[in-house]
Order: C-alpha cells, then structure tokens, then sequence
C-alpha cells in the first residue's frame, strides 16, 4: 500500500487537471475573485476628482501613502472603495486574538469549539468596522487638507457629505473583501484573506520593475545596485522557501501491539514542528499595528497647524515613523519578534498536545508523559521559535533598510517576498494535496469495480 501510494505521489502532474473536474473549479472561481478585486481598485470613492488624485499621488508616493500601497495593490493612490484594504481586519484580528489570551471570558469562548470561534470572528468584524470607520474619517480629512494646501482639487466637493460618503464606502469596500476572502477559502483554493494581500502585492511588479530599470537607464540608480538587489532577491527567494518548510521532527512512540501474524511491533510516529510556526503573521501584524496609528496621523497631521506643540508633536512623529527610519525598523523588529512568539503560543499548545498523546498511549523516548511532556514540548518550540524570529527579522527588516538607503522601490521588500513566496507554497501545497485526493478517489473507484466483477 505505501508503494502505492509513493507511486500517486510521484504521478502528481499538470496532466492530471483535465481529470480533477472540482480542483479545476476551485482554481477558476480564485482567479475569478481575485480579478473582482483588482477590477474594485480601479473604482474610485464618491467626490473624488481622478485627474486631481493622480497629481496629488505622485507628490506623495513617498512614506505612509506607498507603505498601503502594497498591502492594498494601488488601491489607496486611486482612493478606491477598497482604498483600506484588509489590514483594518488584521488590525482587529490581533486585538481580539490577544484579548482571548488574556481575558478569562474571550478564553472561555475560545475553547467552546465552533460556536466560539463563531463568537470571536463576529467581535472581529466588530472592531474591523470600527477601524475602518476611524481610519476612513480621518483619511477623507486628510484628502481633503491636502488637497487644499497643494492647491489640487481632489475632492470636488468638501465636507461633511463627503466624509461620510467616504466612511460608508470605505467601510462596505473592506467588509466586502471580507467576504470576497471568505469565499476564496471555502469555494477556491488557499486562505482567501492572504491570497487577496498577495494578488495586491503582485499587481505592483511591473510598475515597479519598470521605475527600478528606468532608474538604472537614466544613471538615478547604479547598475551594480540594481544587480546586487536582483541577486539578493533571489537569495531570499530560495531562503524563504527552504526555511518555511523545515521542520524538527520529534519521535513519538506507541506501545507494542500484536500484528495479523501474532508478532508484537511497536508503532512510531513522528510530531513536525515547523521552525517557523507563526508563518507571515508576525510581519503582517507588526506592520498593520505600525500602519494603524502612522496613517491617522499623516492624514490628521494634514488638517493641523505645525506651528502648534500638538501639530509639531504629529510632525514629528511621522518624521521619525517613515519607512526607513531607525525608529520604525526597531519597532518593526521587535514587533515581529514579539508576535513570532505570540502567535506561536496561540497556535500550538503543549498542554493539549501532551494530553493527546498521553490518551492515545503515545510518549517520546525518554521523556515521562503528562507535564514533563508537555514541559519538553514548550522547551523545544521556544529554541525553534527564536530561531524562526530571527530568520523573519533578518529577512524583513534587512532588506527593508537596504532598499532605504539605496532608493531601491520599497515593494520589493523582505516582507512582500515573505508573503509572496509563503502563500504560493501554501497555494501549491493545497493543490497538491487536491491532486492527491483525486488520484486516491479513483484507485477507490477501481478496487470497487474490480470487486464486484469478480
């Protein structure tokens, strides 16, 4: 049977989507999603002047405007219904995943099973509409100071029409990726919130290729630059992929039991711990938590006089948060950092993991089950976890400084390489996966036909 199946294994090929009818309508309905939200883009906020809005984006293609930009694929430079993004959701996600650490109630809700994550994804959309009502507010405020203080009209007709049409769009544009997201994870193929962070990303590759080849033909950018950024991006590329699927592979082991021959065999197992458990999350979070108040005060910091303590205090701030900034590559790291091991200990818990192998009869060598189990457990993903949060703050903050000081175009950052890279191996993974079942479904259907002609 395991030869059987090593041979499926190794047939897994582009000739086999002709005969998985289902995986080939997973794949169409993702891409059908994923063109519905780049077509979303395009579709510009009402009250806002198109022709104005593309003056005004390249006097500020720099900082806090281009950092969403990559998350949202363009979407914020054309002030697009889906100018937001999912990073408001992100944002929430973190504060009701940290609270159901620490508060007993959301922990109670927690370990109810389906209800309550039910439960807890329902206060996420809460907090996501909150966010995204704030940060709208004070992105239609910000538009429409900046507007005026450049002297472009990019907002035809200011005020508090505006502002709430533009909270109202805002708002349904990013509960509606939601939703887009949702269905992508159910009825397509992939995690449908990460796949719609990828495609935004992706759609700023030619733009970007282009402005970094323009720079290296008009002598803005050193040719040696261009191809030691080339040759780094390939390195991490190859980086990324070995480390996202190592694994340290712990020895469970069984009891003996007695084989159809009479002969007693002990049954082994092996429990992988991925060296870096938390995935893209921790960049992802870091960055959405960092976005969250730079955005409310570049755009506030607009509509407010710098002469003021308040507004040179705002000033300030967004000065020493740019993107490229000492301050905003330390707390960048510390923030991926700390939610490496965040989410890490949210994700697996040893407790459980030690019970379930104490009820199946399974311990590993040389460790007693129960606590001293569980203590190894927790022993074990710390060292790996420290070493997963450092690769993720080498490959993402690294990059990021370099492109910073070389003028290199910030989207091609460790972070968008991250994600990239992370959700097509996970893309690819579940394909395969798909595959696998298909070809098992029909050895199944062929035993069953071989049995009843016999």
């Amino acid at each position: 049977m395991a030869s059987r199946a090593d041979n499926i294994a190794s047939n897994l090929n582009l000739g086999n989507f002709a005969q998985a009818t289902e995986l080939r309508q997973r794949i169409w309905f993702t891409i059908g999603a994923l063109i519905v939200f780049r077509f979303l883009s395009f579709v510009p906020m009402p009250g806002i002047n198109p022709l104005g809005l593309v003056q005004l984006a390249e006097q500020q293609q720099e900082g806090i405007l281009g950092m969403f930009n990559m998350f949202t694929g363009g979407s914020l430079e054309r002030m697009s219904l889906i100018a937001l993004g999912v990073m408001p959701y992100i944002t929430a996600s973190i504060v009701v995943q940290m609270a159901s650490a620490l508060h007993p109630t959301l922990a109670a809700l927690k370990k109810e099973g389906a209800t309550g994550r039910q439960k807890l994804n329902q206060y996420t959309r809460y907090g996501t509409v909150f966010l995204c009502a704030i940060q709208g507010y004070f992105l239609a405020v910000g538009l429409e100071a900046l507007s005026s203080a450049n002297g472009i009209a990019a907002v035809v007709n200011p005020g508090y029409m505006f502002r709430i049409g533009a909270v109202i769009s805002l708002v349904g544009g990013t509960m509606f990726l939601l939703w887009l997201g949702e269905q992508i994870t159910s009825r397509g193929i992939g995690n449908g919130i990460s796949l719609i962070i990828m495609a935004g990303i992706v759609a700023q590759f030619p733009t970007f290729a282009i402005n970094m080849f323009e720079g290296g033909r008009t002598g803005s950018i050193a040719p040696t630059i261009i191809i030691a950024f080339l040759v780094m991006v390939a390195v991490l590329i190859l980086l990324i992929s070995f480390v996202e699927r190592a694994q340290r592979r712990l020895l469970i082991q069984y009891p003996k039991r007695a084989t159809q021959q009479g002969m007693m065999q002990a049954d082994r197992s092996h429990l992988p711990l991925k060296l870096n458990t938390a995935g893209v999350i921790p960049p992802i979070f870091a960055s959405s938590l960092l976005l969250l108040p730079l955005s409310i005060s570049s755009f506030a910091g607009q509509s407010i006089d710098t002469t003021t303590t308040s507004g040179s205090i705002i000033q300030s701030l967004n000065q020493y948060l740019q993107h490229g900034q000492p301050i905003y590559m330390l707390l960048y790291a510390i923030g991926i950092i700390f939610f490496c091991f965040f989410y890490t200990a949210v994700v697996f818990d040893p407790e459980d993991t030690a019970d379930n192998l104490k009820r199946n009869g399974g311990f590993i060598p040389g460790i007693r089950p129960g606590k001293r189990t569980a203590d190894y457990l927790e022993y074990v993903l710390t060292r790996i976890t420290v070493v997963g949060a450092i690769y993720l703050t080498v490959v993402c903050v690294v990059p990021e400084y370099m492109i910073a000081q070389t003028g290199i175009p910030l989207f091609l950052g460790g972070t968008s390489l991250l994600i990239v890279v992370n959700v097509t191996v996970d893309t690819i993974s579940q394909v395969q996966s798909h595959l696998l079942a298909h070809q098992y479904g029909d050895l199944i259907k062929k035993a069953k036909l071989k049995g009843r002609m016999r």
